[in-house]
């Protein structure tokens, strides 16, 4: 197994024409933890509004070992994963 890609500029990326193409190149690549953290943090500078969920124990156990392997907190995952679901949505 090939070792991926550290993209640590977003001038790295490329533009993509096709989705395909997109994941091949992701397949092969990963976003350096400091590129990504920078850009979540960025993202978190707008104005938002807190809201609170329950969780079973046990998933939100998951939820931040998954975020930790991602050089991610848990809370900007999750924030992460509604926002790309949100714009499937919204396409369909």
């Amino acid at each position: 197994m090939s070792q991926l890609r550290v993209i640590r500029q977003w001038a790295e990326v490329p533009a993509f024409e096709t989705e395909e193409e997109e994941a091949a190149f992701w397949a092969e690549a990963t976003l350096d933890a400091r590129l990504m953290n920078a850009s979540l943090h960025r993202a978190d500078t707008r104005e938002s509004i807190s809201v609170t969920l329950r969780f079973d124990p046990r998933m939100l156990a998951r939820l931040k070992r998954l975020a930790r392997s991602r050089y991610l907190n848990y809370q900007s995952m999750l924030k992460q994963w509604l926002a790309e679901r949100l714009e499937r949505e919204m396409r369909e």
